[in-house]
């Protein structure tokens, strides 16, 4: 039987989303400091670019929603603690991303920065 289990979300590949997410990973390029007016999730998966995992995870897990436990079991994924993460991915109400760690940390960067775009619009 084959596996139906996503690799991992497809990004929106709208304009939008990949303008910000450009800019998001220049800010991670370039900044000491991740950008005024992210989200703890968002905020999370800055430091966890940046190679800094405590960081990231004691910024994703006081992002008590879907998308603080969409990045916290990311980062439990990619840490190697399979039953934790798969914990995190039930709390997100996600499946377990089956693509690579990099597809994965793009999807949900798009994701995110997609909702924080349409937030700020309205």
């Amino acid at each position: 039987m084959k596996d139906k289990t996503p690799r991992c979300w497809p990004g929106t590949h709208e304009p939008a989303a990949t303008a910000a997410l450009r800019e998001f990973r220049e800010s991670v390029k370039n900044d000491e400091r991740p950008p005024k007016g992210l989200g703890f999730a968002l905020t999370g998966l800055w430091w966890d670019a940046k190679g800094d995992w405590a960081k990231a995870h004691e910024s994703a897990q006081q992002d008590e929603g879907p998308a603080g436990a969409w990045a916290h079991a990311y980062l439990h994924r990619k840490e190697g603690d399979v039953g934790n993460a798969a914990y995190w991915y039930r709390r997100a109400e996600r499946a377990i991303c089956r693509g690579s760690l990099e597809e994965e940390w793009t999807a949900i960067a798009e994701e995110l920065l997609t909702k924080q775009h349409e937030t700020k619009r309205d």
